[in-house]
């Protein structure tokens, strides 16, 4: 028995609806591995700040970013482009990271200026919480955009520089798969704002030193996925962590303090006694 044919009218009716509807067009989106450069030592062995600027990695710092490299290149990741700041963690990192991928070509790269860690200001005159806050305050639940780093930068400032470079990035159609290197501030400043269109600041996402995150970016914000946030090759479930690097680096400092403020009591109390012992012998 021959099918039945629906009626013409039906039929007419159906290919009208399909010429006429709008169905959804997802955005075109591109994947940006966005890592955080490997660890360094902020501080020498008495607490005293090193230039943050000049500093590298530490051994430490180098195997996290072999082992991030090593994850990328299991996954079989290619990339075509790699933007870090012009620090030279950030550029350190992205090196080894490329190596341990064992890249067939070299993909464009350039090291950006507008995308150095948020600038900070003079903190070494604060104590106690004065001091906890000039550390914490930015990275602490959802900051206004004046809360400023150890009194530098504020959240307003470092989106006022990064937002145009990144927004110029994504308007560049020559590239497939980047590789971002930057740093922990800033890696949360983007997140943040991938997540919290236009703009806003998340304080609580933690960036572990070559941490990877997966964001696969449309050219407006909205439009994007955050795929993956602070996957660390060196230890996928953190067992054993509960303090933020920031927290980390500030106990650090506090231990240097407390140490170089020890040594000064001592050598006054050193000077004293020398003095009674010369006055008591005179």
């Amino acid at each position: 028995m021959p099918a039945r044919q629906p009626p013409k009218g039906l039929l007419v009716a159906t290919i009208a609806i399909a010429l006429t509807m709008q169905t959804y067009q997802a955005p075109q989106r591109r994947r940006i591995i966005l890592m955080r450069h490997g660890s360094v030592s902020y501080y020498l062995a008495d607490g005293t700040p090193v230039d943050a600027d000049a500093v590298g990695l530490n051994d430490r710092g180098i195997k996290q970013a072999q082992a991030a490299g090593a994850l990328l290149a299991q996954g079989g990741v290619r990339v075509d482009r790699v933007i870090t700041s012009d620090l030279l963690r950030t550029r350190q990192s992205a090196e080894i990271v490329l190596n341990a991928m064992q890249t067939q070509s070299v993909p464009r790269q350039s090291a950006l200026k507008a995308l150095q860690e948020i600038r900070k200001g003079s903190y070494e005159a604060l104590e106690d919480v004065a001091l906890h806050e000039a550390f914490l305050g930015i990275f602490r639940g959802c900051p206004s955009g004046d809360t400023r780093f150890q009194g530098g930068e504020s959240i307003d400032e470092v989106y006022a520089r990064v937002l145009p470079v990144v927004k110029d990035e994504l308007a560049d159609p020559d590239w497939h798969t980047a590789l971002w290197v930057l740093h922990g501030g800033i890696n949360r400043a983007l997140i943040s704002w991938w997540l919290c269109a236009p703009q806003g600041w998340l304080g609580n996402l933690l960036q572990q030193p070559a941490c990877i995150n997966l964001i696969d970016a449309a050219s407006r914000p909205e439009d994007s996925i955050v795929r993956a946030v602070n996957l660390w090759p060196g230890d996928w479930l953190q067992t054993d962590e509960r303090h933020s690097t920031i927290e980390l680096q500030l106990l650090e400092y506090e231990r240097g303090l407390l140490n170089r403020k020890s040594a000064l009591a001592q050598g006054r109390a050193d000077a004293v006694e020398q003095s009674d012992e010369a006055r008591s012998n005179d």
